[in-house]
């Protein structure tokens, strides 16, 4: 029988140390040890996943090109400074057909974080208020609401874990999380990209589906993923079978990503996914939860777990992020902080 994806009410995690709250962990834990996908809801900020509230954030894509053309990071425009964060455009012949905008921790908390010369911390090509009215600060919001939900999940696992609830707590302060806004046109049939073959298209439920996302599991802790109520995203079963993510309202779908599987010693599942065509364009708002750059990930104490060497977020992070299409092109701008040993 294939798993389902469940959707947990959140609301006790935000409350007093309750038996509600325990067995929210628990139920937590199970999707974390599981299908490593689930959904949540009842959250402070969650009136963010209606589709008026959400459209404040995605006016972004309504900019004309030239505005946008301002965002583009360096690998797309070597006139710009910025290489990690920014807008990256369509790329009509890669497998993953979609554009949007990197955004980091300057976009909601604009003078708090610490000066720094590595390219995961720079600060973050935003639209100007004159072009979009209101959207900066609605966007920061939005960061900051995603954030509350990732620190009240973040202190979830570690119970769960059977760990002290803060124990990841003093990694996350000055973390570099992300909000990625997406958008997924119809790929246009005229642009000459054969996508017949099985890099590009899948038969899922007996019909021939474009892949508009790549396949691939995420490389933080946590990713919060707020949808349009459009289909299209799939998670991998254990056993190897794909399933459909459902785009609710008022949900968000949380995934848990290779960091954490690493930190946890596989306790916790990074589960693979892909996005494949719906019939209109689909939207999609990602919030990867992660710890800052410098923040040294070694194995949490947990019994027969194998040890690994301990390792710099930032390095790592920059390792796995620039082997996207999105990034690609940039991955000898940053040399590991440390080094290796021999």
């Amino acid at each position: 029988m294939t798993p389902d994806i469940e959707t947990i009410g959140i609301a006790d995690l935000f409350g007093p140390p309750s038996p509600a709250r325990d067995r929210t962990d628990a139920r937590i834990m199970a999707a974390a040890r599981g299908i490593g996908f689930m959904a949540v809801r009842d959250f402070p900020g969650d009136d963010w996943l209606t589709p008026d509230k959400r459209a404040q954030v995605l006016r972004i894509f309504a900019l004309a090109d030239a505005e946008k053309q301002k965002l583009l990071r360096w690998n797309f425009d070597r006139t710009k400074k910025n290489v990690y964060r920014g807008w990256f455009p369509l790329q009509p012949t890669a497998v993953s057909y979609k554009e949007g905008i990197d955004m980091g921790p300057d976009l909601a908390y604009a003078a708090g974080a610490p000066a720094s010369d590595d390219p995961l911390c720079e600060p973050t090509p935003l639209p100007a208020e004159d072009v979009l009215p209101g959207w900066r600060a609605a966007a920061a919001d939005y960061y900051r609401a995603m954030e509350t939900v990732g620190n009240a999940l973040m202190r979830s696992i570690a119970r769960g874990l059977g760990q002290p609830e803060k124990i990841f707590d003093a990694y996350f302060e000055h973390g570099i999380s992300t909000l990625r806004l997406i958008r997924y046109p119809l790929r246009d049939a005229n642009a000459g990209v054969d996508t017949s073959g099985p890099e590009f298209s899948v038969v899922h439920k007996g019909e021939r589906r474009t892949i508009i996302g790549r396949e691939h599991a995420d490389s933080g802790f946590v990713t919060l993923l707020a949808q349009d109520g459009v289909e299209g995203l799939q998670a991998k079963t254990v056993a190897g079978e794909w399933i459909d993510v459902p785009p609710a309202n008022s949900t968000l779908a949380v995934n848990f990503g290779q960091l954490l599987e690493r930190w946890t010693g596989g306790r916790v599942r990074a589960t693979r996914h892909r996005v494949i065509a719906p019939k209109t364009a689909r939207f999609s708002i990602p919030f990867f939860y992660e710890p800052r750059v410098d923040a040294e990930i070694a194995l949490l104490p947990l019994a027969g777990t194998e040890p690994f060497e301990p390792f710099l977020y930032g390095d790592y992070l920059w390792e796995a992020a620039t082997n996207f299409v999105e990034m690609s092109g940039i991955k000898h701008l940053r040399q590991p902080r440390r080094a290796k040993a021999s």
